[in-house]
């Protein structure tokens, strides 16, 4: 019997078999990009070389680098717009609202492949959809029509029962999986729910879980498309777009657990891991400074209704800041027909425009060490924009509750109001303003805008048959890709220049590492378990690329930085626990390039002294074939990956959409 995971793969699957660990290739019918990691991704897709996307609907979102303090975000923004109206793409503008909630207001179907340049393009498994975050050039590579390649993963099926009580929320779910897996323990893995608790959540409940079960390290996690999704889509006048989808009675799973909604309490992630998880009835009483509402998790109606609910009548205690962001513009326009907004205003919070903001640094930066509560879905060290942030995880009703009380506390014991109605959501707002597709032979005339902020990235040469270096860094575990190319305005402004874009990389945990690797003309970066976490952005692959790094080892790595540096052609090696290692250790492998391409499952490295490792080459055959080729690109360029038709009957095509028009 068919879980659901299967049923989606294997209707859009076009080469591979449906086994765990196994290479799989699928055909795609949407695709996400958002401006962070846009341009990069743009950039790359011209190099391939099409004259089109070629795929149903690809959707530009700008709702990362909006603060705009010097021309640099526009410059990147005039690029994407032109970019999207060249070769097919739908554009969203700054202010419209976060990609991912949009994606799942206006685009997201049930059925389909969804592979998007963000980590939390999971978010659209709320809707059915099969939604994968990857790197930017793996996402170009699946626009142009090459389909999406990646490992097969397994599938856990959590049997939800009961219904969430009191003040537990969804967000309470996703942080009880995260209490038990941690950061590390979702890897090689597709979280599927499935039981008679399923029913009770709502699409936007669904989307908390579906967004964040990323922290887990899995793949992503998708939910059943029912009366829930009906509904959903029903209230955003898609109700043609609906397709009721399950698994089969009885579906076999790889392996499989419970959880008791009704049995959940209030949690809290404390810093500095989304996967360090606690009762907040457990916690000594915590000041805080700062309280931040939204993000792409928990910016919903029913989310900010929530909030409103707790803080309507009072206002918030005098030593805290509450912000507030809507998901979107149609999340905005309807707290304000609802009056959401306005209780909002009255008790004090800060209403922020519906983008990223302080969820990627940008903006609200907390003071050094004093607690920040945030719904957000990170806490990484100094993702905040501050570099000793000390920053929790939690959900509306605990942050609304302790934003009255001016410490973190669990919500049972505080009086909730009735929520508002929602009002009828306007689905129009998204064709209004989100730029659609013109003719063909219109595109072909567009010129694209490109300011001096753009430059393409580095091209890799092909892999040296022998390394020969030094290593340049040693990190911690569970290091995030937010170390290497890190959040905040000023860094993300200059994500467009890679050269410019290197100074940052490892800046918190060694300022020299930038002018150590250019002196040394490169060398190898050492890690320890589960390297790369967090983000998808493939600047942190693209920047060691540049700096001239062609090996990264370590002990284990995060699912999208293995496939960045992959498709980079970096080889990230595995190195084994007792490897004893120093800045500046020479290490020579001879035959790398060779034992590649030979299936090797290790390769000898001989260290500064006399002394030799054995490091795994822990690789797939599709991976071996892009590494020996000099990274995906190359790969594609030379006739390694064949372009696949789509069926154009499928029942996640392009949305109808008006002309593009330019920006005012």
């Amino acid at each position: 019997m068919a879980n659901l995971t299967h049923k989606l793969l294997a209707e859009h699957l076009a080469s591979g078999r449906l086994t765990p660990g196994s290479d799989i290739t699928v055909r795609v019918d949407q695709v996400l990009i958002e401006d962070a990691t846009g341009t990069m991704a743009a950039m790359q897709f011209e190099m391939l070389g099409v004259e089109s996307i070629a795929v149903p609907l690809a959707v530009m979102y700008v709702d990362h680098n909006v603060l705009q303090i010097d021309d640099k975000n526009m410059q990147d923004h005039h690029y994407l717009r032109t970019f999207s109206a060249r070769y097919g793409l739908r554009y969203s503008p700054a202010g419209h609202g976060i990609s991912h909630y949009i994606h799942l207001e206006h685009f997201a179907r049930p059925g389909g492949v969804l592979v998007g340049a963000d980590s939390h393009t999971s978010t659209a498994g709320a809707l059915g959809m099969f939604a994968l975050g990857a790197g930017g050039l793996e996402v170009a590579v699946a626009m142009a029509g090459y389909g999406f390649d990646f490992v097969c993963p397994t599938v856990v099926g959590v049997e939800l029962t009961g219904r969430l009580d009191g003040v537990a929320e969804a967000k309470d779910v996703v942080l009880e999986l995260l209490r038990r897996h941690g950061v590390r323990g979702g890897r090689g893995k597709v979280f599927e729910f499935f039981g008679e608790g399923v029913a009770s959540l709502t699409t936007s409940a669904r989307a908390t879980i579906c967004n964040m079960i990323v922290e887990t390290g899995a793949s992503t996690a998708v939910f059943p498309s029912d009366e829930q999704t009906l509904l959903w889509l029903r209230a955003q006048n898609r109700e043609a777009d609906y397709r009721p989808l399950a698994a089969d009675s009885g579906a076999d799973y790889d392996d499989v657990e419970h959880l008791d909604l009704s049995a959940l309490v209030p949690l809290v992630a404390l810093p500095h891991s989304p996967g360090n998880v606690r009762p907040v009835a457990d916690l000594p009483r915590t000041e805080v400074v700062q309280v931040c509402v939204g993000s792409s998790v928990n910016s919903s109606y029913e989310d900010l209704a929530t909030v409103a609910a707790i803080l309507k009548g009072h206002s918030v205690h005098p030593a805290v800041q509450l912000t507030v962001t809507p998901g979107s513009r149609q999340i905005l326009q309807t707290i304000i027909a609802s009056g959401v907004y306005e209780d909002l205003m009255q008790a004090g919070a800060r209403m922020l425009e519906p983008v990223c903001g302080p969820c990627v640094g940008i903006g609200q930066a907390p003071t050094a060490g004093a607690p920040s509560l945030r719904t957000f879905n990170r806490n990484f060290p100094g993702r905040s924009g501050t570099a000793e942030d000390s920053v929790y995880l939690c959900s509306p009703s605990t942050a609304a509750a302790s934003a009255l009380e001016g410490a973190i506390i669990d919500a049972s014991g505080v009086l909730i109001g009735p929520l508002r109605p929602a009002a009828p959501p306007n689905p129009g707002i998204h064709d209004l303003h989100i730029a659609g597709v013109l003719p063909e032979g219109k595109r072909r005339s567009i010129e694209i805008e490109r300011g001096p902020n753009l430059v393409p990235p580095p091209l890799p040469d092909s892999l040296p048959t022998d390394v020969d270096a030094r290593v340049l860094i040693m990190t911690g575990d569970d290091i995030s890709t937010g170390d290497m190319a890190p959040d905040g305005a000023i860094a993300m402004s200059v994500w467009s220049n890679i050269a410019v874009c290197a100074r940052f990389m490892f800046r918190r945990l060694d300022p020299e590492f930038h002018d150590r690797a250019t002196e040394w003309g490169g060398g190898i970066i050492v890690g320890g378990e589960n390297y790369g976490q967090g983000s998808s952005r493939e600047h942190a692959a693209l920047i060691p690329l540049y700096l001239g790094v062609r090996v990264v080892a370590a002990r284990s790595y995060a699912r999208i930085h293995r496939r960045n540096l992959i498709a980079a052609g970096i080889v990230p090696l595995v190195l084994p626990r007792e490897a004893d290692t120093i800045v500046g250790q020479r290490w020579v492998i001879p035959g790398l390039r060779s034992a590649l391409a030979a299936g090797n499952t290790s390769v000898k490295a001989d260290v500064d002294g006399g002394s030799q490792l054995t490091l795994g080459l822990d690789f797939s055959p599709g991976e071996r074939e892009i590494l020996s080729a000099g990274g995906l690109l190359a790969h594609v360029r030379t006739g390694g990956r064949p372009l696949l038709g789509h069926d154009e009957g499928s029942s996640a095509g392009a949305a109808s959409a008006p002309e593009f028009r330019p920006e005012p």
